[in-house]
């Protein structure tokens, strides 16, 4: 089992915080997610030197509408900053008035792949966004187009958790967890993902430090990952009850 550990870039002091706070982890933590948020100064390629590459593999997000495969900028980057890792994903609406491209997320992987076939492409899925069928089907698509291995939206109900895990058993897959300790948060996921939470779900650290420790040790007897995005929680109060 393997486990990755997102950091957002909000600003630099507050992502050198996490990531010293991942390193007080151990080796339980293998991998190092940088999302790409279009809100923030800061892109997530540009926190490449300040990951210990020795300790944890660098995975920054790309996403697709941001690039034009005829630039080749995506290229340059990688190039520039000797990525050996990179998530790619097709990205959420623009905000304001930021320009976009109609590049698919399967033309950049199979480009990004054809480039450079020693790098580790990685892709997500969403188990909220659409169907059980048609989810697996585009991460098998995706599969087609180059990627090895998927990171996924966060899960809420193991229930949804063992059926993907099945129907994914061929695919390098992380099961994301992300805390929900606040009604507002709930709320969020619910409008803006599309997230069904099961009835017995609550929004508070006991109930989500006990669904996590379920789910670690699913991963251990089904063989998938973990993915944690830890979100504005109290990441000792977390992490420091945990079974990693």
């Amino acid at each position: 089992m393997k486990i990755s550990f997102e950091i957002v870039p909000r600003t630099t002091q507050a992502f050198d915080d996490q990531y010293q706070f991942a390193l007080s982890l151990g080796k339980s933590i293998s991998m190092i997610n940088v999302p790409d948020i279009q809100r923030f100064d800061i892109r997530s390629w540009d926190t490449v030197d300040k990951i210990d590459r020795n300790v944890h593999q660098f995975v920054p997000h790309f996403r697709a509408t941001d690039f034009s495969l005829e630039s080749g900028d995506i290229f340059k980057i990688i190039e520039e900053n000797e990525l050996d890792h990179v998530l790619l994903v097709s990205g959420d609406p623009p905000e304001g008035m930021r320009k976009v491209h109609d590049t698919s997320v399967l033309d950049l992987i199979a480009s990004v792949g054809k480039r450079f076939p020693e790098v580790t492409i990685h892709a997500g899925f969403d188990p909220h966004r659409s169907g059980l069928q048609d989810e697996c089907d585009y991460v098998f698509r995706k599969v087609d187009a180059g990627a090895s291995s998927f990171f996924s939206q966060p899960f809420y109900d193991p229930r949804l958790i063992e059926i993907y895990a099945e129907h994914l058993q061929e695919v390098d897959t992380f099961i994301g967890l992300s805390p929900i300790t606040t009604t507002s948060s709930k709320n969020y996921w619910k409008v803006k993902n599309k997230v069904k939470f099961p009835n017995a779900f609550k929004a508070e650290y006991a109930w989500n430090i006990d669904f996590s420790n379920q789910v670690i040790a699913m991963a251990q007897e089904m063989n998938f990952n973990i993915y944690f995005m830890p979100i504005r929680i109290d990441l000792e109060r977390f992490f420091g009850a945990l079974d990693l």
